[in-house]
């Protein structure tokens, strides 16, 4: 299998023979217990699910009964595992090209010049305090707002993948793997990691 649940423990900086710094990003990952195995003929497709970090009580609520696991996530595909068997860091060695999914930082409300890139109006000939505003936003023919129309508003907590992230460091002993690149999403933060 070659899929892993994770958690992002922050950025830091390895060094290569010739001195200089690379950032990297340091991801907890595992071990990761399958919680079930799904099939076509039961549940219409293929596909392994995983939980990761046990909680210290098992919730109440008919969703973690069965599952009392703080993150888990589901990879469509067919796998020779069964429910029950762990998932560790092993996955992983130096040089692997990886695959990162996570949700970026939210970042509030947010306006046009920030969100979306807008110049802005000019700070002269009478424009006093509207240099970010963002304008007209089109013709009256309409007489609404277009779907997918650029304005201000809830900026980030998106889903986000990054690729082709190179492994540079495993540390079975401890479940860490170091990536090169940044990774989304706050410290703290599930992340999934895929091999290539």
């Amino acid at each position: 299998m070659k899929f892993i649940i994770g958690k992002k423990l922050g950025m830091s900086q390895v060094y290569d023979k010739e001195g200089k710094a690379a950032p990297v990003t340091l991801i907890e990952t595992g071990p990761c217990v399958v919680t079930q195995v799904k099939n076509e003929e039961t549940d219409g497709y293929n596909a392994v699910q995983l939980g990761f970090l046990k909680l210290k009580k098992e919730k109440t609520g008919k969703s973690q009964s069965k599952k009392p696991y703080r993150f888990v996530k589901e990879v469509r595909g067919k796998f020779d595992v069964s429910p029950g068997d762990e998932v560790s860091t092993s996955i992983f060695s130096v040089g692997d090209k990886v695959k990162v999914r996570g949700v970026s930082k939210g970042k509030g409300f947010a306006g046009v010049v920030k969100r979306w890139g807008f110049s802005g109006s000019d700070a002269s000939h009478g424009t006093k305090d509207t240099e970010r505003r963002g304008g007209s936003i089109g013709s009256m023919f309409p007489q609404r707002v277009m779907k997918g129309k650029k304005m201000p508003g809830r900026m980030g907590t998106d889903k986000v993948t990054v690729r082709n992230l190179k492994v540079v460091d495993v540390n079975p002993e401890k479940n860490i793997i170091a990536v090169k690149g940044a990774v989304p999403g706050k410290n703290g933060g599930a992340v999934t990691v895929e091999k290539i």
